[in-house]
C-alpha cells in the first residue's frame, strides 16, 4: 500500500476528478492517476461496504473483503463503463472465497440446523431485516441482498456469483419466504408494530 505522503499528495488530484465521468476516472486510473483512483473510492466505498455488512459475520471482515476488492488488479477490467459491476463481482467471489475457508457455501442441513437454533435462542428478541438475514444460509442471503439490496436480475445475480440460473431463483425464492417469516415474527413481537389508534399522533 501506498504511505501517507503519497495519499496527502493525491488529495488535490482527487477533487480535481470530483465531476469527472466513472469510465474515464477509470481508465486514468489504469493508467497510474492516483487521484482518479481515490475518487472511484471514495465514490464507490460506501454503496460496496453496505452490501458486504449484509453479508459478512462483522464490520471489520466486511472492511477487509472491501479493501480486497478495492486493491485488486484494475488493468485487468477491460470495459471502463463496467467497474461498478466489476468491483462488485470481485467483492462477491472474495467474500464467498472467505467463506469457503470456514464452511460449505451449499444449503446444507447444518447450517439450516444452524439458523432454527438461532431462532429458538431468542425467541422474545426483536428481529430486524439484518437478523433474519444472518439466518438465511449462504447463498440464500448472497442472492436476496444482490436482488433486493444491488437490484440486480437473476441473470446478473448468476453471472456474478457464478452459479446456475435455476440456482439463483431457488435462493431467492426460499430466503424471501424465511425473511417473510421473519419479519412477521418481528410484526407481532414489537410493541411498536400494535395499530395505532385514531388519535395517537395529536
Amino acid at each position: 500500500m501506498n504511505n501517507p505522503q503519497d495519499r496527502s499528495n493525491s488529495d488535490g488530484l482527487g477533487a480535481a476528478h470530483s465531476s469527472t465521468a466513472e469510465a474515464i476516472l477509470v481508465r486514468l486510473a489504469q493508467a497510474g492517476d492516483r487521484g482518479a483512483f481515490d475518487e472511484l473510492l471514495l465514490r464507490r466505498q460506501g454503496p460496496l461496504r453496505a452490501m458486504l455488512l449484509r453479508l459478512c459475520d462483522s464490520p471489520a471482515a466486511a472492511d477487509d473483503v472491501a479493501q480486497q476488492a478495492f486493491w485488486s488488479r484494475i488493468g485487468s477490467l477491460r470495459a471502463a463503463g463496467a467497474f461498478a459491476g466489476w468491483l462488485r463481482s470481485i467483492a462477491v467471489r472474495l467474500w464467498i472465497a472467505e467463506k469457503r475457508k470456514r464452511e460449505p457455501l451449499a444449503g446444507t442441513t447444518s447450517e439450516l440446523e444452524g439458523s432454527e437454533s438461532a431462532r429458538a435462542e431468542h425467541p422474545g428478541a426483536a428481529m430486524d431485516i439484518d437478523r433474519c438475514l444472518a439466518q438465511l444460509s449462504g447463498p440464500e442471503r448472497l442472492c436476496i441482498v444482490l436482488s433486493y439490496q444491488d437490484g440486480l436480475s437473476h441473470g446478473e445475480i448468476a453471472e456474478t456469483t457464478q452459479m446456475p440460473l435455476g440456482t439463483v431463483k431457488s435462493h431467492i425464492t426460499r430466503g424471501t419466504q424465511k425473511l417473510r417469516r421473519g419479519l412477521a415474527d418481528y410484526a407481532r413481537l414489537s410493541p411498536s408494530a400494535e395499530p395505532r389508534k385514531d388519535g395517537d399522533d395529536k
